[in-house]
């Protein structure tokens, strides 16, 4: 075994590990504690499994111990009932809020199968984050991966009937917290860019025509969301108007297509970052807005994605 041996894994476990915790800058870290954990015990390796297999042992029991005492990743959504589009709260920084994964970063998994929309939109890795975590792992490596039962078990080191039924549990937690979702069709980023022109031009009644009527909104870090078209598009005509000169531009994220906005405020010399949407589109109409309003995240795709593509600007 040596160190390529190790790093052609790299990209694959980052996504495994980001399915469990929510976080890719977690995933990066723990993988890298995988590989020191590998090298340092590869004398011990008896070769009975595949390397594959063996790192990704050690990563999966990696990321479970730390969620043993860590906060899970959350959105919006979990910390109550959708607010009043009039009230406005403050960020929470007291959150470990769910982050979303650039689409480039999954393209370079040798595994693209394990990368389909389906396995890592974040709504998939919202809900896993509700599940138990050795729940959240037997789903994850039974129904993602398509490990067996017993390869399943060894992994964790459990039994195959108690592997089995933690999987039953979670998958019957998954049909009950997931709604069920029509596929977005070929029209998903086409609804994307009139979106983002929409947005640019601080257009609310046209940002307004491509919402369903039973859309849900958040904006994380800020605490509140809104549910149904009426209370996005309040929310919407209060703020937007008035924040100045827009620039947007399309990029995608876990397999769905997405906004980034920058904002040049009114008396200030630069566009500054504003926010990364997320959309979930089904038949021709955006059905869900995830906007991470958060710095951290918005450099973190400046740095593995160009932003290309970036709109004229326009007055707002």
């Amino acid at each position: 075994m040596n160190g390529a041996e190790l790093e052609q894994h790299r990209r694959e476990l980052e996504v495994h590990c980001y399915r469990l915790l929510g976080s890719w800058h977690e995933a990066e870290d723990l993988v890298q504690e995988t590989f020191l954990k590998a090298w340092r015990g590869r004398d011990a390796f008896d070769g009975r499994s595949s390397v594959r297999t063996w790192l990704y042992k050690i990563a999966t029991n990696a990321c479970l111990d730390a969620r043993k005492s860590g906060q899970r990743r959350i959105l919006p959504v979990d910390l109550g009932p959708p607010a009043d589009p009039s009230l406005s709260l403050p960020p929470r920084t007291d959150v470990a809020w769910l982050e979303p994964v650039p689409d480039r970063l999954l393209d370079e998994s040798p595994e693209a199968a394990f990368v389909a929309k389906e396995t890592i939109e974040l709504a998939f890795v919202a809900t896993l984050q509700h599940l138990p975590a050795r729940q959240r792992a037997v789903l994850i490596v039974r129904d993602v991966l398509g490990w067996p039962a017993s390869q399943t078990a060894e992994l964790l080191g459990i039994s195959v009937a108690a592997a089995n039924s933690a999987l039953q549990r979670a998958r019957a937690t998954m049909r009950e917290r997931r709604d069920d979702r029509t596929r977005p069709g070929p029209d998903e980023q086409e609804v994307a860019r009139r979106f983002a022109e929409a947005y640019q031009r601080a257009d609310v009644d046209g940002m307004a025509r491509l919402l369903a009527d039973h859309a849900r909104a958040t904006m994380p870090p800020l605490p509140m969301w809104y549910r149904g078209k009426s209370a996005i598009v309040q929310a919407l005509r209060q703020s937007l108007p008035f924040l100045g000169e827009l620039r947007t531009g399309l990029t995608r994220a876990n397999r769905q297509p997405a906004v980034y906005s920058l904002v040049r405020a009114p008396g200030d010399t630069e566009f500054r970052p504003f926010a990364l949407s997320l959309l979930t589109v089904e038949a021709g109409l955006i059905v869900e807005t995830t906007a991470f309003h958060d710095p951290d995240v918005f450099d973190f795709f400046a740095r593995t994605d160009d932003f290309g593509g970036t709109e004229s600007s326009t007055s707002a």
